[in-house]
C-alpha cells in the first residue's frame, strides 16, 4: 500500500471514530430485530402485501421468501433514466425465478442538469440531492425488505440514493445502472460549435443541430461529467455488480447484468443459506470512501464529487474534507483522458479498458484498498475483470483485461500515466478555500494573475462578454452563487465565452462560490469558494480591479491587496432585488429552509444536520 493512501485512510478513521462508532452501533441494533413481516402486526402485513398476487403473498407470509425493494429514478425526461421503464418487470421476473419476491418501493425525483443549465431550475439542482435522499428514505420506510436495488445514474440522483440508503445502513443494497447512449458527434466538435455560437459566428439553428447530434438517444450523456463519474465511483466502491457501469442500454449484456444484480442482492441479503448479509453501512467504510476518491482523481472526474462524496461519507459516519482529496491527488496518477480531459467519450473509455483497467492499475500500484467487502465478495479484485454475456440464459462470465491499454490515448498504466498527479488541487488564501481541476487546463494557464471583474449573476457576465468588456487578461469573479445564496447552481454556461477569451490569447480564470459542471474543461476555475459571499466570506471583500492570483502549483487563491486595506473593507451584500429573485418562482420558495440550513460546500452542502 502506498504510504500516503494508508496515512489518509488512518487520518479519516481517527477523525471519524466517534461518529462512525455510533453509526455502526445503530446498524447493529437494527440487525438484531426480527424480519419485517414477522415483527409487524397483521393489519400492517395485510396493507403491505394487499396488491400483490396470491402467489407472492404465499411466498412472503407462509414460505418466508426473501423480499426485495426497488427504488427507481425512472422518468422519460432524462435520456439516462428512460431505459429504467421496463426494469421493474425484468427484476420481478428474475426474483421469481430465484424464489424471491419484489415490490417497487418508490420513485425518487430525477432532473437533468443539461436541461436546467443556465436556467432558474438549476438553483434547485444541488438541493435535489437531499430531496432524493429523503425520497429514498420514504421509499424504504415500510421496512419490510431484505435488500434493495437502487436504480439511478445522473448527477444528483446517485449521491441522493446513496445518502438515503446509508441512512438505512442495515439494509444490503445493489446499484443498478443502465449505461451510456451510443456515440454521436464528438465532444470536441460540440465544444467548437458552442464557442462559435458564443462569438456570434454561427446561429441558433447550427447550435441546435450540433447539440442534437451529441444528445440523441437513450442512455447517459457520453462525456465524463458528474453522471459518468458517479458510475466510476460506484464500481470503485463495490456497489455495482462488477463491470456494469458503461454497457449500452440495448446490449444483451446489459439485460444479463441487471438480472445478475437481482442475484447479487439476494446473495448479500442474509436470507440465502451459507451467505452472510452485507449491509451497505458495512460496505461503505473508510477504505471504500478512499477508493472512491482515488478513482475520481485517477480519471479526472467531476469536481461536483468534492461536495457530494463529503456528504455520502458523512451519511456513513465518516468525515472527509478537501485536504484529504488534495493529499491523495498528489500521489494518484491520471490514468484516463475522457472529455473534457481528452477527446474520447465514455464508450471509447470502456472499449480501451474502462473502470476495470483503472481499478486494476490502482490496486497493483497500492493506490486502492483491495481488502474491502463489496456486493461481489471480500475483495475489490473482481472489479478488474470485464463482463460478457454467455449462452442463451443471460449468464455473465468475466475475463481478465489485457496488460496493455486498448488505446493509450484514452487509458494508460500506472507505470506510464498521463500525469503523475490526479489534477485536483486545493487552493487557499485570503479569498478562502476553493478547488481547481487542472487535468484539462493547459500547463501555461495553471497560474493566472490579473485584475478581477466582479459579477453577481451569470447573466451579467454573459452580457459583459457580448459587449466586449472582457477582452483582456481578467479574473472573472461570479459571487453570491453559494448554497445559502441561491442553491449553488452550476455555471457551465460561462465555459464557452471564457474559452473564447482564452483562445484569443488572454490570461483568463474564473473564481466563484458556485459550482462548475463535471464538464468544466480548459479554463482554470477556482470553484466552491468557501466560506461563500452571502455568509460574509472574503469573496465579498473583493472590488472591481483588484489584482487576483489563482495559482494551482502553489495552491494559492489570493487578492493582492495590502493587508490593512483588506481588513478594513466592508463586506458587499446582495441587492434586495437579486435576493428576491433567488427566493421566488419555479419552486424556489419550497427550498427556503434548505438554503437557510445548508452547510458549506466543503462540508458537503448537507441540509439535514
Amino acid at each position: 500500500m502506498h504510504a500516503t493512501l494508508t496515512h489518509v485512510t488512518d487520518r479519516i478513521r481517527e477523525r471519524s471514530a466517534k461518529l462512525r462508532g455510533d453509526y455502526l452501533a445503530r446498524i447493529a441494533r437494527m440487525n438484531g430485530r426480527q424480519r419485517g413481516f414477522e415483527r409487524m402486526g397483521c393489519a400492517n402485513v395485510a396493507h403491505a402485501v394487499a396488491a400483490l398476487p396470491s402467489s407472492d403473498k404465499l411466498r412472503i407470509v407462509a414460505e418466508k421468501a426473501p423480499h426485495l425493494g426497488v427504488v427507481t429514478a425512472y422518468n422519460d425526461m432524462l435520456s439516462a433514466h428512460q431505459p429504467y421503464e421496463n426494469y421493474p418487470g425484468l427484476i420481478r421476473a428474475e426474483a421469481h425465478r430465484l424464489g424471491a419476491t419484489v415490490q417497487v418501493a418508490g420513485g425518487v425525483p430525477a432532473m437533468c442538469d443539461g436541461v436546467t443549465q443556465g436556467l432558474p431550475g438549476m438553483e434547485l439542482s444541488l438541493f435535489s440531492r437531499d430531496t432524493i435522499a429523503m425520497g429514498t428514505a420514504i421509499a424504504l420506510t415500510h421496512d419490510v425488505f431484505d435488500a434493495a436495488l437502487l436504480l439511478g445514474i445522473c448527477d444528483k440522483i446517485v449521491p441522493g440514493l446513496l445518502i438515503g440508503a446509508l441512512h438505512f445502513g442495515h439494509l444490503p443494497c445493489v446499484f443498478v445502472p443502465a449505461g451510456p447512449m451510443s456515440s454521436g458527434i464528438s465532444n470536441s466538435d460540440k465544444a467548437k460549435v458552442r464557442e462559435l455560437y458564443a462569438q456570434g459566428k454561427v446561429g441558433r439553428d447550427e447550435l441546435l443541430k450540433s447539440e442534437s447530434a451529441a444528445y440523441h438517444g437513450a442512455g447517459t450523456c457520453t462525456f465524463y461529467g458528474t453522471a459518468n463519474s458517479n458510475q466510476m465511483l460506484l464500481e470503485a466502491m463495490g456497489l455495482h455488480t462488477p463491470g456494469s457501469a458503461f454497457v449500452h442500454p440495448h446490449d444483451e449484456l446489459r439485460t444479463a447484468l441487471t438480472r445478475e444484480a437481482v442475484g447479487a442482492a439476494l446473495d448479500i441479503s442474509g436470507r440465502v443459506e451459507g451467505k452472510a448479509a452485507r449491509p451497505i453501512g458495512h460496505v461503505v467504510d473508510e477504505r471504500c470512501i478512499v477508493n472512491a476518491m482515488a478513482a475520481l482523481l485517477a480519471t479526472g472526474g467531476s469536481t461536483n464529487h468534492l461536495i457530494h462524496w463529503v456528504a455520502v461519507a458523512r451519511s456513513a459516519g465518516i468525515l472527509i474534507d478537501w485536504s484529504d482529496f488534495s493529499e491523495l491527488s498528489a500521489v494518484v496518477p491520471l490514468l484516463a483522458r475522457v472529455y473534457p480531459n481528452g477527446s474520447a467519450d465514455v464508450n471509447q473509455f470502456q472499449a480501451a479498458g474502462g473502470p476495470g483497467f483503472v481499478i486494476r492499475e490502482l490496486l497493483d500500484a497500492g493506490l486502492m484498498h483491495e481488502d474491502v467487502i463489496s456486493v461481489a465478495g471480500d475483495s475489490l479484485r473482481p472489479y478488474t475483470f470485464v463482463p460478457r454475456a454467455v449462452g442463451q440464459g443471460g449468464a455473465v462470465a468475466r475475463e481478465a483485461l489485457p496488460a496493455a491499454s486498448g488505446d493509450e490515448a484514452v487509458v494508460r498504466t500506472a507505470a506510464a500515466p498521463f500525469s503523475a498527479t490526479g489534477g485536483l488541487k486545493l487552493l487557499a488564501g485570503n479569498l478562502g478555500r476553493a478547488v481547481i481541476k487542472v487535468s484539462a487546463v493547459p500547463e501555461d494557464r495553471h497560474t493566472v494573475e490579473a485584475p478581477c471583474r466582479i459579477f453577481t449573476t451569470q447573466e451579467a457576465m454573459l452580457a459583459a462578454f457580448k459587449a466586449g468588456e472582457l477582452e483582456r487578461d481578467v479574473v472573472v469573479v461570479v459571487r453570491f452563487q453559494g448554497p445559502h445564496a441561491n442553491g449553488m447552481p452550476e455555471l457551465h454556461k460561462l465555459t464557452p465565452p471564457l474559452a473564447v477569451l482564452q483562445g484569443k490569447g488572454f490570461k483568463v480564470a474564473l473564481v466563484t462560490d458556485g459550482r462548475m459542471s463535471g464538464a468544466s474543461g480548459k479554463v482554470p476555475a477556482a470553484i466552491h469558494v468557501s466560506p461563500e459571499a452571502l455568509a460574509g466570506g472574503p469573496l465579498a471583500r473583493l472590488r472591481d480591479g483588484d489584482l487576483v492570483r489563482v495559482c494551482a502549483p502553489t495552491g494559492t487563491l489570493q487578492a493582492l491587496v495590502a493587508e490593512a486595506d483588506w481588513a478594513a473593507r466592508d463586506v458587499a451584500t446582495l441587492a434586495p432585488a437579486e435576493a428576491d429573485v433567488n427566493a421566488h418562482g419555479l419552486g424556489r420558495e419550497l427550498f427556503a429552509g434548505l438554503r437557510r440550513n445548508v452547510l458549506s460546500a466543503e462540508e458537503g452542502a448537507v441540509t439535514w444536520l
